[in-house]
């Protein structure tokens, strides 16, 4: 087994602040935000950043559906990390003031591939269409909160 990483950055047009309660925001905003790859989207308790456990099935491809558990911790007020109950997966999200009102939120995913030929090819893939995930994700949390 080898460690996969996937992570993409974006400048979100708000203060730091305002994008990290809404990311944190698992009742509300990050919700709204979550692209067609999410479904079965519940949170099964807390809802605001650290103790919030949220379930939802993550469809990589047609084919590539997981169910994931998902145990939050926000170490710092710009730092929230998801950890999935049901594989090795653990999401960091960062968010730091770039300019007045604006922010780069840094999405890094990792976890523990597979070995082999199989493990090549998800090393490979899998980045580049979780980025693509991402990037969306983070383009609706810019339309979200962004200031006019």
């Amino acid at each position: 087994m080898s460690e996969v990483v996937a992570t993409t950055e974006h400048v979100v047009r708000a203060p730091a602040e305002r994008v990290s309660a809404a990311l944190a925001d698992y009742e509300g905003a990050r919700r709204r935000i979550l692209p067609e790859q999410f479904s079965d989207y519940r949170v099964e308790s807390g809802g605001q950043g650290t103790g919030t456990r949220v379930h939802w099935r993550f469809a990589a491809t047609s084919k590539r559906v997981r169910d994931q558990v998902m145990e939050v911790t926000q170490p710092s007020q710009d730092v929230l990390v998801e950890r999935d109950a049901n594989s090795s997966m653990v999401t960091t999200w960062t968010v730091s003031g770039a300019d007045a009102g604006v922010s780069t939120v840094r999405v890094r995913t990792t976890w523990n591939g597979a070995g082999g030929i199989g493990g090549f090819f998800e090393r490979t893939f899998a980045p580049k269409g979780l980025r693509r995930v991402y990037d969306e994700l983070l383009g609706r949390l810019d339309r979200e909160v962004a200031t006019s």
